[in-house]
């Protein structure tokens, strides 16, 4: 009787918690998504994969980009105060394109509170034109 009660209270427990994680896959391409947000009780985890932006060099794909993660956010409910986590690919990247980068996110965030970011150097990405792209992580209360 008591391994019975143990196993319900298990399955009971187990299909409580998995009706409390909602994911929503938010205006999903063929085969991708670029957006797909998780609730969790009043928690919003929104993950928004790699973009990229238009532009003859750094300081233009740049723009392009952020202008790109914005609209992603905003989708998803979210805006640049709810970033928590960034990460950003810069191909061919160099010490001055840190400089570039700092600058132009420290215009469009501002320069307080700003999210966790990685900074990562890459040979190229998925077209030879693009020379940056940025992923976000935001979370937002759910009410």
């Amino acid at each position: 009787m008591k391994k019975s009660l143990l196993t319900l209270l298990t399955c009971i427990s187990i299909c409580y918690a998995s009706a409390q994680v909602q994911k929503e896959y938010i205006n999903p391409g063929p085969g991708y998504t670029h957006v797909v947000a998780v609730n969790t009780g009043n928690t919003r985890t929104i993950y928004v994969s790699g973009q990229i932006g238009e532009g003859a060099d750094l300081e233009a794909q740049l723009r392009s980009s952020f202008a790109n993660l914005k609209k992603q956010l905003a989708d998803a409910g979210a805006s640049w105060k709810d970033v928590v986590k960034m990460t950003t690919y810069i191909v061919k990247y160099s010490e001055s394109d840190l400089d570039t980068f700092r600058r132009i996110r420290g215009e469009i965030l501002g320069d307080k509170e700003m999210p966790a970011n990685t900074l990562v150097g890459v040979y190229s990405l998925y077209k030879d034109e693009f020379l940056v792209e940025l992923e976000a992580v935001a979370v937002i209360e759910v009410k």
